[in-house]
Formats: structure tokens, C-alpha cells, sequence
């Protein structure tokens, strides 16, 4: 055991010399589970899985309001859980090492394309015109899916099996309502193998 430890030891600065496959953690929005592949020198693919932010209160209550569960129903309040969010993403990737006089490690800024599915469990609570002193309950789900852009920078040490990244986007939705815009971005951390 000891042996095969200072073998792993010996060759950790052979695996990052390139850019290589990583598993890690982002932070923000959404929190995800993180898995990056490369494909060639500049062209990685990524999947990420994790739970997500709910939209604004004003989001569910027009949801709410343009699929009403009876025809007398009004909004009383709705509560927001479960909200998982699933993405698939294209990146592009361009060394800026060079260009910000890096010298330990090496930095890629990177481009990229995803679609998004985000699902969300609502419950709301409204009123009927007809039953003035009951409040009623009414449980659905939620789904989002859309295109995402996304653009960020991601550190790889040199002596270390890890990258950094930090990254901004957005997320437009297609299905469930169309046009809705949601920023996004995050921070993360990825095991290089």
C-alpha cells in the first residue's frame, strides 16, 4: 500500500499536464455536482446535476393565476421545494496563460452552450369565492427547460490534481414559460483523473 501511495505521489504532476476529465462541486446557482469530459485540446462537454434556486414569488403566482384550479379560485400563498435542476453543456476552451503572464499552473477561459432542465415541487394555498372560510390546497409540479450561455475561467495547478473555476450565465426558458430569463453563475472546485 505504501508503495502504490508514493507511486500516486511520483506521477501526480504527469496527469495535469493537459487538460483532463473532472468531477467536483459548484457552488451557486444551481448547486451541482459536477462532470467535466474533454473531447480534444479545446472542446469539453459537462453535465451537471444538483438542486437549484426557486424563481420569484411573482413567478408561481402568475403560474398560478393562468391555470386556475376552479374557476372561482384566488391566490392565498404558495410554498416552493424540491427544486432540481439537470444540465448538459458544450464548452469551448481557449489558454490564456500567455496573454496574463502565468507562469505556475495555467489559466483556459472557455465559452460554452447548455440546455437546462429544471423541475420544482409548488404548493399552493388559495380560497373559493364559493367556500369563503376554507383554504384549499393544490400540489403541482413545476418543469422549466431551456437554452443556457455561459462564459468563465478555470485554473489548472500545476502540482496538484485539481482546477478552479468561477463562471456567469444565463438560462432562458423555452418550456412552461416562454422568454423567462434567469442569471446564473457559480464557483467551483473539480478533481482532475
Amino acid at each position: 500500500m505504501k508503495k502504490l501511495f508514493v507511486l500516486f505521489i511520483a506521477l501526480l504532476p504527469f496527469t495535469v499536464m493537459a487538460q483532463e476529465d473532472g468531477i467536483g462541486l459548484r457552488l451557486g446557482e444551481p448547486f451541482s455536482i459536477t462532470y467535466k469530459k474533454f473531447i480534444d485540446d479545446n472542446i469539453a462537454i459537462e453535465g451537471l446535476f444538483g438542486r437549484a434556486g426557486a424563481n420569484s414569488a411573482q413567478y408561481y403566482r402568475r403560474s398560478f393565476e393562468n391555470n386556475l384550479p376552479s374557476p372561482n379560485a384566488f391566490y392565498a400563498g404558495h410554498n416552493v421545494g424540491n427544486v432540481l435542476s439537470f444540465n448538459l453543456r458544450g464548452i469551448y476552451h481557449e489558454d490564456l496563460s500567455d496573454e496574463l503572464n502565468i507562469d505556475v499552473g495555467y489559466l483556459l477561459g472557455y465559452v460554452g452552450l447548455g440546455a437546462q432542465l429544471r423541475t420544482a415541487r409548488v404548493d399552493y394555498a388559495y380560497t373559493d369565492a364559493t367556500i369563503t372560510t376554507v383554504v384549499l390546497r393544490d400540489n403541482r409540479r413545476n418543469i422549466d427547460f431551456g437554452p443556457e450561455v455561459f462564459a468563465g475561467g478555470e485554473y489548472y495547478f500545476d502540482e496538484l490534481p485539481i482546477s478552479v473555476f468561477a463562471e456567469i450565465g444565463l438560462f432562458m426558458e423555452l418550456l412552461d414559460r416562454f422568454g423567462h430569463l434567469r442569471l446564473q453563475g457559480a464557483i467551483g472546485v473539480r478533481y482532475l483523473f
